[in-house]
Formats: structure tokens, C-alpha cells, sequence
């Protein structure tokens, strides 16, 4: 019994020595595993690393920290960039230095199992078979990092910081202000929270009655069309995706052509030959609002009445010749039978829609840049949230409240996309459908 404890201890010892040793330097496990080529380019990656980047990591980590020291001299936007890339890069040697270490402890584990060490083509063939989707996705991961994470980061750093239009470097440093970029936009009484609350009051409602209104004229045109009793449906189909069609700018300018006051054909032909009025739709924010939701609602049916066209062919006839005989309704039928078919088919759809909507840009730059003015806010009648994010940034130079209301945005959308993709199943795997 002795002996066979001494042999576990050292046997245990073993598996401890190598963890120890690859968690000092890489690859220094694999050395005492007998795994010498795999030690030997862990050491190499290592001390490239620590050679080529030390010193790079080393000044991005002090940027961003302390955003420069020296105003005129430091540029406190650079030595941000450079620190949260350093980070980046640190973030990917730390994954290969704890899988540097996972890997030594295995191997011991097998040595004490008594397994012995594979052979260099059987090393090659396990790591080609194990690690071949892991070869062809890094590259693109690595691309995704530096042109998609990089910019997130870096608006998320900004948010935290007091970089303004007075408050520029390199002639100043900014300075870390936590939350204070946030807090403005609840302060009681004030400019910020004062716009903050309508601008996105009017972007919920501009979300959800543009959204809802093509969704519903898309619905009920694909009923109609889709009825047996209606004649030339192939160009009746034509003629409504027309509008979808049309590039979007072009429509959305001819429109802002036509809703203007002086001399647009909504006023000079509609409203005052049959009303004898004149309506400020670019002048008024309510009237600017509405005939965004109309031009959206003119935009977004086509592509709703395309997607519901080709779900309504698909139900089975022989449901409504049941519901027939069961002297179903119309209604009872579009509300059991159509209804749930098209929603359940086209919920990921529909979402991305609504998606879309809160953060188009499109529309309210090209109609009329987010006016008219209002007073007491640093926003338009217009502008929803993204829209105040472009002004906020290109005109009005506050890139830290721009980027703090940015991070709001995205957590908003992320939240109700990911939220509504669970309920709809579209996140589920095929096992469990």
C-alpha cells in the first residue's frame, strides 16, 4: 500500500509539474511531456510575442488608462485606439496561453495514464481533423474583431469620456467622467432629457405605426390579391411591387418634392383644390411626422406583400374547405387559419422589420434632416434616435453623448430582436423544433 501511494503522489506530481511549468513560460509543459515540437513553437510564439508586442501593449495598456499626460503632445483618441486593440490582442494571447496550459495538462494526465505520446503525422492528422473549422473561421474572426468589435469598443470607451467639440485633442486630454455622459440624459429639467424623452417617445411611435401600418397594407393586399375570384394576378403583383422597385432615395426625395408647402402636388392639386387649405408639412412637426409614416408605409408594403404573397400559396386549401364545412366565417377563418400561418412563417421577418425601422436613417435624413427645429431641444420634430446620433456627431460635435445614446440604441435593439427571436423559435436548434 506504501508504494502504491508513493506512485500516485508522484504520478500526481507529474500532471502538477507540467501545469506549473507551461503556466511559467509556454510551452515549458509540453517539454517536460516529451511533446518537443509542440513546445518548442509554443516558445517561439511566446517570446514573438513578447518581443514584437511587449512594449506595444505595455504603452497601449498606460493610453488607456490615462488617456495622455502631455496636452499638445499625447492624443488622447490614438492612445485609446491603440489601448483597446492592445487589448484585443492580449485577449487572443490569452487564449492560446490557457490553452497552452490545458493542453500540457492533458497530455501529463495521458502519460499517466500510461498512453504514449502520438507520432508527428498522427499529431498532424488529430490537429488537421480536430482543428478544421477552427483554421478556416480564425482568419475571419480576426477580420470581424478589428472592423466590427474595434469601432464598438471604441464608442463604448468614448461614452465614458468628455471628448466634445471644446474639448479636443491633441490640444487637450480627455479625461475617464464614468457615467456622467449618462446621467445627463436624466437629469430633471434639463436640455438632454428633455430631448432624449421625445426623441425616443417619437421613435417608439414611429417604429411601431409605420412598421405595423405596411405590415397590415401588405396583409391585406396579399389577401386580396390571393383570392380565386381576382382576375390578372400576375400584374396586379407586378404593378404593387413597383414601389419596391424604385431605389429608395429617389422616391423618398420625389416625395419630399411633393409635400412641400410652397409649391409640392400634395397642396397645390389635393389639399387646396378639395379642402381650400394649405398644410406645413415640412414646417410642423406633427404634419412632418405624419407624412414620414405614410412615405415609410409607401416604401416597406411591396417587400410585406411579396414575402405574405408566397406564404398564402403555401396553405393547404383542404384547411378552408374544413373550415367550409364546419360553417367557418371569413373572419374565423383569416383569424385561425391565415393569420397564424403567415405570422408563424414570417416572425423573423416581421421583427427585422420593426428592427429596421428603429434605426432608419435613410428616410429621416433625405425627407427633411430630422426638422423642423424645436424649441428647447437639440434635436428636430423628426429625428429619432439615430438620426439625433448623426446630428450629435457631425454637426453638433458632442461625441460623447452621441456615443452614450448609441450604446442606448444598441442595447434597445439587441434586447427586443433577441428577445422576440427566442419566442419565435428562430434561435432553436432543428432537434429541438
Amino acid at each position: 500500500m506504501p508504494r502504491d501511494l508513493t506512485k500516485k503522489k508522484k504520478l500526481t506530481g507529474s500532471v502538477l509539474t507540467a501545469t506549473i511549468l507551461s503556466v511559467l513560460f509556454a510551452g515549458l509543459g509540453q517539454l517536460y511531456n516529451r511533446r518537443y515540437i509542440k513546445g518548442v513553437l509554443f516558445i517561439i510564439l511566446e517570446l514573438s510575442f513578447l518581443i514584437t508586442l511587449g512594449n506595444f501593449i505595455t504603452t497601449g495598456l498606460w493610453g488607456i488608462r490615462t488617456l495622455g499626460v502631455y496636452a499638445g503632445e499625447d492624443h488622447s483618441i490614438l492612445l485609446l485606439i491603440e489601448g483597446i486593440i492592445a487589448l484585443l490582442i492580449l485577449v487572443f494571447a490569452l487564449v492560446l496561453y490557457v490553452y497552452n496550459i490545458v493542453d500540457a495538462k492533458k497530455n501529463a494526465e495521458r502519460r499517466v495514464a500510461g498512453e504514449p505520446n502520438p507520432s508527428i503525422r498522427k499529431s498532424l492528422k488529430d490537429g488537421w481533423d480536430l482543428g478544421f473549422p477552427y483554421i478556416f473561421v480564425t482568419p475571419g474572426l480576426i477580420m470581424l474583431t478589428f472592423i466590427v468589435i474595434l469601432p464598438i469598443l471604441f464608442t463604448l470607451a468614448l461614452a465614458f469620456t468628455d471628448y466634445t467639440f471644446n474639448n479636443q485633442p491633441p490640444r487637450n486630454l480627455l479625461s475617464w467622467v464614468g457615467f456622467d455622459n449618462f446621467a445627463k440624459l436624466f437629469e430633471q429639467d434639463g436640455i438632454w432629457r428633455n430631448t432624449f424623452i421625445s426623441v425616443f417617445a417619437w421613435t417608439i411611435v414611429w417604429t411601431v405605426v409605420a412598421t405595423t401600418l405596411q405590415v397590415g397594407l401588405g396583409l391585406f393586399l396579399a389577401i386580396l390579391v390571393n383570392d380565386p375570384r381576382v382576375k390578372f394576378k400576375r400584374l396586379i403583383r407586378t404593378i404593387l411591387i413597383l414601389p419596391w422597385a424604385v431605389p429608395a432615395f429617389v422616391t423618398i426625395l420625389v416625395f419630399t418634392a411633393m409635400f412641400n408647402g410652397n409649391f409640392g402636388a400634395i397642396n397645390q392639386d389635393i389639399m387646396e383644390p378639395l379642402f381650400g387649405v394649405t398644410v406645413p408639412w415640412l414646417e410642423d412637426p406633427l404634419y412632418a411626422r405624419m407624412a414620414l409614416i405614410m412615405i415609410q408605409t409607401w416604401l416597406g408594403f411591396p417587400f410585406v406583400f411579396a414575402l405574405f404573397t408566397g406564404v398564402l400559396q403555401s396553405i393547404s386549401k383542404d384547411w378552408y374547405e374544413a373550415a367550409d364545412v364546419d360553417g367557418g366565417s371569413r373572419w374565423q377563418k383569416f383569424r385561425f387559419i391565415t393569420l397564424p400561418h403567415v405570422l408563424f412563417a414570417t416572425a423573423p421577418l416581421l421583427i427585422m422589420q420593426y428592427a429596421g425601422n428603429f434605426n432608419n436613417f435613410n428616410i429621416i435624413y433625405l425627407f427633411n434632416a430630422g426638422g423642423p427645429p424645436v424649441r428647447g431641444q437639440n434635436a428636430g420634430g423628426t429625428d429619432i434616435l439615430i438620426s439625433w446620433v448623426y446630428n450629435l456627431t457631425f454637426e453638433l460635435n458632442q461625441y460623447n453623448m452621441a456615443a452614450a445614446i448609441s450604446i442606448i440604441l444598441g442595447l434597445l435593439v439587441s434586447i427586443f430582436a433577441f428577445f422576440q427571436f427566442r419566442k419565435t423559435r428562430a434561435f432553436k436548434e432543428e432537434g429541438e423544433m
